[in-house]
């Protein structure tokens, strides 16, 4: 495939503000035609999400409110990778934080960027088995509640719109295809 004729070529990037979890920028380009443009994203240096299963097809997700679309949300765990962490890692302590869950088995589902037109952001997803209850230890900020479901019932309320944050939906989706437990 040529690509030659899509590509646009970095120039120079400013920082136009830096917050605690992700910064924004504006970086000029030139593209293919040779003119200059601008790019507007969030950088953002990553995430992981998670399916933890339970052995009776139960699914273990957060509710908590997201001030963005000011409602409480049914989301799948997940967390921002710290400076220099692994996505392995991130998982294992963000799983912990907010379930209060340990896993025997991760293994990775699927990487994806979730706004490509406006965030470099790239979520890892996992799927985590061999589950062992214990105590939730959230951050300062973070006010969640753990539930279960089984997955059959999360998958409908994805169907109906019920479920919209994309790393659930995509999470759910892809656990249920390839580890075939609908």
């Amino acid at each position: 495939m040529q690509d030659a004729g899509l590509i646009e070529r970095f120039v120079r990037k400013k920082t136009v503000w830096r917050g605690r979890a992700v910064d924004f920028r504006v970086d000029t380009v030139r593209l293919p035609n040779g003119k200059l443009a601008t790019r507007e994203y969030l950088d953002h240096p990553g995430a992981v999400g998670v399916v933890p299963l339970l052995p009776d097809r139960r699914v273990v997700m957060v509710r908590q409110y997201r001030h963005p679309v000011r409602e409480v949300t049914l989301e799948l765990p997940a967390g921002k990778l710290d400076a220099r962490e692994s996505p392995l890692s991130c998982v294992r302590r963000e799983l912990k934080e907010e379930t209060g869950y340990t896993a025997r088995r991760i293994a990775p589902l699927l990487q994806y960027w979730p706004t490509p037109a406006f965030a470099n952001e790239i979520l890892h997803m996992y799927v985590a088995e061999g589950l062992k209850a214990g105590k939730m230890d959230t951050d300062e900020d973070e006010f969640l509640e753990c539930v279960t479901l089984p997955l059959k019932k999360a998958l409908e309320l994805v169907r109906r719109g019920e479920i919209r944050d994309s790393k659930t939906v995509i999470g759910l989706l892809a656990c249920s295809v390839w580890k075939r437990l609908y």
